[in-house]
């Protein structure tokens, strides 16, 4: 059988991790535009620190070329959310007529952008729990296991399971979902309460179960979520919103957030698709979000000065 043709758009955690479980199983080559990890995975063997410590290596094709990409099978946007669309039309321009993209990414709106670039026939969802961190360029370390359901499609039932399949066989738990919006409400109630939070006070998840004035805004922020979702018609797939957070708070204590990596790099952040679209959502169908709106307030303003101080390095960020 011949070996799928598959581009992952990001050269991040998730995109190396993705990428380092199915490179023996698909022809794999990861696109983005991080100069220093693309040089670095030319050069040598990406290394991934697995969640009992050990090590293992892996070849990967890294590139920031469009044109040294084969026409694509499968597409995976694993970019983070600010850079959707750019993601989005570079996948319809190396993607078959036959192809299929499915974002795996954080927060709302992803999907709608990748429809609007590659037509809605060939745009498929997916929610992933895996959990990634870059160590230094070329290393990464697989923070923890977690399940990840594949959306079917209308018309292309048949790749997303083949997708599913590939997943499964490359180690990455994958099941299929007639609807996705559950996990995703889901998985975005979560992100609210903790990755805002960590990258404010640039801690590891397990600190906010430490304080009980930070369970309580967590807990704050992933009920507004659930209730904006229940507006919707949409049922989280766990009971308490509060609770659910609490409890993988406590699963991934030593974990950073993506968020949390983001604002020690200096980077953007992926706050406008996480408490940005609580807070737009909320605002259209008339429910407060008021605990969303003050962190989505508080990360924009620390993504300024994060701006200011790396235009001008002898200038102290306020300590948060």
């Amino acid at each position: 059988m011949t070996k799928l043709n598959i581009a992952i758009f990001g050269v991040g955690a998730m995109g190396t991790l993705f990428g380092s479980r199915l490179g023996p199983l698909a022809r794999v080559t990861l696109f983005g535009n991080w100069a220093e990890q693309i040089d670095t995975l030319r050069r040598q063997k990406l290394t991934v620190t697995q969640p009992d410590g050990s090590q293992t290596h892996h070849r990967l094709r890294a590139t920031n070329n469009l044109n040294e990409l084969a026409p694509v099978d499968l597409a995976l946007i694993l970019v983070k959310s600010y850079q959707t669309a750019r993601a989005a039309r570079q996948a319809a321009n190396v993607l078959r007529p036959d192809g299929l993209a499915i974002t795996l990414q954080n927060g709302l709106g992803n999907l709608e952008k990748l429809a609007a670039a590659t037509g809605p026939e060939r745009a498929g969802l997916g929610v992933t729990a895996q959990g990634a961190t870059i160590l230094t360029p070329g290393h990464v370390r697989h923070a923890g296991e977690g399940p990840t359901h594949l959306a079917l499609l209308p018309g292309r039932e048949q790749q997303i399971m083949q997708a599913a399949d590939l997943f499964n066989a490359a180690g990455l738990e994958t099941t299929l979902v007639e609807n996705a919006d559950s996990l995703l409400w889901g998985k975005l109630a979560i992100n609210a309460g903790i990755n805002p939070l960590t990258a404010l006070l640039e801690v590891p998840n397990g600190q906010l179960n430490l304080d009980q004035k930070l369970r309580q805004i967590m807990a704050d922020a992933a009920n507004e979520v659930a209730r904006v979702a229940v507006a919707q018609g949409i049922q989280l797939p766990y009971a308490n919103a509060a609770l659910r957070a609490t409890e993988v708070a406590q699963a991934t204590a030593s974990n950073r957030s993506s968020m949390l990596q983001d604002v020690s790099r200096g980077s953007l952040t992926e706050i406008d698709a996480i408490s940005g679209a609580v807070v737009r959502l909320g605002r259209h169908l008339g429910i407060p979000t008021p605990v969303n709106q003050l962190l989505l307030s508080l990360i924009k303003e620390k993504e300024k000065r994060l701006s200011v101080q790396h235009s001008n390095p002898m200038i102290l960020s306020p300590i948060f």
